[in-house]
């Protein structure tokens, strides 16, 4: 069995978990060759104790044979294009990164270093990969339902964020497009930007966000149609108990799409 070396760029809720079952040898033919920090590159250390060296992005390059990124959009935008040119893959969870239209282009024409995605939060991808294959597809409507405090962006005015924060029932906040809505909220809308990579048109995706105080989990429905079919997917999942923004089973895709990239052994694909 060949073992390949894996970088973590992040080590919140998703790259510790990551991490940590990479380095148990719970990923089938993966070492953790470490985790690249800004910080520590800043600072010589980390007061995070985690279970592999800091490294640098320079060091990575040298070390590792697939690099995770699992910090954010801005991660995707300062690193992917180094990385894949230096002829390491890279295997992304902020998949809203791609709305900047710019960026990928670059992305998907840069190598030797292959890109990949992961589906996250969300699933019926493949079927809609497949579907718009045949055909692009008519409609596509992403509605995702969250608890209000997770919605509030930075951007909002100081309107805008009561309104979302005292509604007492289901309240609209925002109707749009895949791509716009992945630049307004970087951090709750992966599940929208993974399904306008499926289908591959993210102005055509249609966004509806919702916040619900009752929501006690996240919520996805996924409808679309063209002349495939007609297909529906409803998604509940739990929030993760450290970080709400995202859900619980993000991790476990990441690790299931890293073992998919390694290609060591088959399985559902």
């Amino acid at each position: 069995m060949t073992s390949h070396r894996i970088g973590i760029i992040g080590y919140g809720a998703i790259g510790a978990r990551v991490a940590e079952d990479i380095a148990a040898g719970k990923v089938f033919g993966a070492e953790l060759a470490g985790i690249i920090s800004r910080r520590a590159a800043a600072t010589g250390g980390s007061a995070v104790e985690h279970p592999g060296p800091n490294l640098t992005l320079e060091m990575a390059l040298e070390r590792c044979d697939l690099i995770v990124e699992c910090a954010g959009q801005q991660a995707v935008a300062d690193y992917a294009e180094t990385i894949l040119s230096a002829g390491v893959d890279f295997l992304i969870t902020s998949i809203g990164a791609l709305a900047d239209h710019d960026l990928a282009e670059r992305l998907h024409a840069c190598g030797p270093g292959r890109l990949f995605m992961t589906s996250g939060a969300v699933g019926g991808l493949d079927l809609l990969g497949a579907g718009a294959r045949e055909a692009a597809f008519t409609s596509v409507l992403v509605s995702t339902t969250k608890l209000p405090e997770t919605l509030v962006q930075s951007w909002m005015d100081t309107t805008e964020v009561q309104r979302i924060r005292e509604t007492d029932g289901p309240l609209q906040v925002f109707l749009g497009s895949a791509k716009d809505a992945a630049q307004l909220f970087p951090r709750s809308l992966n599940v929208a930007a993974a399904v306008a990579e499926a289908v591959g048109n993210w102005d055509s995706v249609q966004v509806r966000l919702t916040a619900d105080p009752a929501a006690t989990l996240t919520s996805h429905v996924i409808e679309a149609s063209g002349p495939s079919g007609e297909y529906k997917f409803e998604i509940r999942n739990n929030p993760s108990p450290d970080n709400p923004r995202t859900s619980g089973i993000v991790p476990f895709a990441v690790l299931r799409s890293l073992e998919a990239a390694l290609g060591e052994r088959g399985g559902l694909v």
